[in-house]
């Protein structure tokens, strides 16, 4: 922590297929700080109480779910998020999770819950990407980043990370939206610096990142505390 006891995190908010998980390992990468990918954390949720067949709209049983999950910082360092000591299941993006995820994520009880874990995860440092990350749960980090790109360009970006043609991945993009909207409006991050990452390569966008976090922390350049 800097001497203000404000843990060195970098935030990354923005719409899906706006590039957040690639800039974010990114840049973790490049300040040696572990990368946290919150949407994981949601995605595994989800996952899990579609396997224990629970009712997605029953916030208390998800809530209580939580409880028997352990969210960690592992592997090579700088790090990443682990669950139950394991990397982050390739189920995750199965479609069903992705329909479901934002039902899952729209209840009270487990934002809550999930802040304070995602608070414990950055205690020490971390660059975390997620559609609340800079606005509430590390509002007060030393670099907030807002990402966003028209929606034309993040169903490229996004139809090139998962199957479907091109129309399709773009009804689902636009379908994710309005599911996520009615959880967590994607307004914009109070004290954040904004990135259009439409026109840019992953090259450039780092190259963009890096600069703002050189004009807001430079400490951060340093290196881990």
């Amino acid at each position: 922590m800097n001497g203000q006891g404000v843990p060195p995190v970098v935030t990354i908010d923005g719409a899906a297929g706006s590039g957040k998980s690639t800039l974010a390992r990114g840049l973790a990468a490049a300040l040696g700080l572990p990368y946290i990918n919150t949407g994981l954390m949601y995605r595994h949720l989800t996952l899990v109480a579609q396997r224990r067949d629970l009712d997605l709209d029953d916030g208390s049983a998800l809530s209580a779910l939580l409880d028997e999950v352990r969210f960690t910082v592992q592997g090579p360092a700088p790090g990443e998020l682990w669950i139950d000591d394991e990397p982050p299941s390739p189920g995750l993006y199965d479609d069903q999770v992705e329909m479901h995820v934002s039902t899952v994520a729209r209840h009270h009880e487990v934002r809550a819950k999930m802040r304070e874990l995602q608070r414990a995860l950055g205690a020490n440092g971390a660059v975390m990407e997620g559609r609340d990350i800079g606005s509430v749960v590390f509002s007060d980090a030393p670099v907030k980043l807002h990402l966003h790109a028209p929606a034309q360009a993040r169903a490229a970006r996004r139809g090139g990370e998962r199957r479907g043609d091109r129309a399709q991945v773009a009804r689902a993009l636009h379908d994710r939206d309005a599911r996520d909207a009615r959880t967590h409006p994607l307004d914009g991050v109070e004290g954040a610096d904004s990135i259009d990452t439409g026109d840019l390569d992953i090259d450039q966008s780092l190259a963009r990142a890096l600069a703002i976090v050189r004009a807001r922390a430079p400490q951060l350049l340093e290196g881990p505390p």
